[in-house]
């Protein structure tokens, strides 16, 4: 994990940074970091001129990441907020990548507290973009080249995949005349639970309980009110009995050793 202790001092690295895309990252970024003292201009335009900028921080789409850098001359440091692209999106600059692992709507982000990948082509690239994520109260955490595509996909399906499952709770749940704020409360009890003690402990539910009685009479409701969400109703309870398996076991494991231990 890099090391997030402040310096000495706290004037930032780079006299001017210049931060390009006006989407909602490069908004809620432009404006966190100048609140923490970074001397910012922007968010700009994708074709404005950053000249003066001693650092750039690309906030565009990840399939503009390469035009955008050919379009800018050598000698700032350059950088990007992509999860999944490596820093070769930037050659030939001396690159770094910083994404915020956290989710940004159209109202903001609070960045503090949440995760960061970053990743460097240098050793001050590499310490820019630890004091950025530093400014912006986020943890960072060094990821491979290698590990981008894995790293993005688990955030995808943390957040992105989360927000898809509960529409399709939601959309069941109107059919018993029921809303999403009736399940927000177990949503966020849920999230807490898995964060606090792993998936194994967190899981409960018929699934969980081996109650395959219960799980029927779900799954010809949706079939009833909401066929085409059936394959992936299918699907997680196939996945939902494989956790809890898995939960079974390492819980008959950890129940042996302390076995083990006890006295004759």
């Amino acid at each position: 994990m890099w090391e997030l202790e402040r310096s000495s001092s706290d004037k930032p690295g780079c006299s001017l940074l210049a931060v390009i895309g006006r989407g909602r990252l490069g908004t809620a970024i432009a404006a966190a970091l100048r609140d923490a003292g970074f001397d910012v201009r922007g968010p700009l335009g994708r074709n404005a001129d950053p000249a003066g900028a001693d650092a750039i921080l690309l906030c565009v789409p990840d399939g503009a990441i390469s035009d955008v850098a050919a379009q800018i001359p050598a000698g700032p440091l350059l950088g990007h907020c992509s999860g999944a692209t490596g820093l070769d999106a930037l050659a030939p600059h001396e690159a770094f990548s910083l994404h915020p692992l956290m989710t940004v709507t159209e109202a903001g982000a609070a960045f503090a507290g949440a995760g960061a990948a970053i990743a460097g082509t240098s050793d001050r690239a590499l310490a820019l973009a630890g004091e950025l994520a530093r400014a912006l109260g986020l943890i960072a955490v060094e990821i491979a080249e290698a590990d981008r595509a894995a790293y993005h996909a688990a955030a995808s399906i943390a957040s992105n995949f989360l927000v898809t499952l509960e529409a399709a709770a939601e959309r069941i749940a109107a059919t018993a005349g029921a809303d999403r704020a009736l399940l927000a409360p177990l949503v966020r009890a849920t999230v807490e639970n898995w964060a606090a003690m792993g998936p194994e402990r967190a899981l409960t539910g018929p699934v969980a309980r081996g109650d395959e009685a219960t799980v029927a009479r779900q799954r010809a409701a949706v079939v009833g009110r909401a066929s085409e969400l059936l394959p992936l109703f299918d699907a997680l309870v196939e996945a939902t009995r494989t956790l809890a398996r898995e939960g079974s076991v390492a819980r008959e494991g950890s129940v042996a050793r302390e076995g083990e231990g006890a006295p004759a």
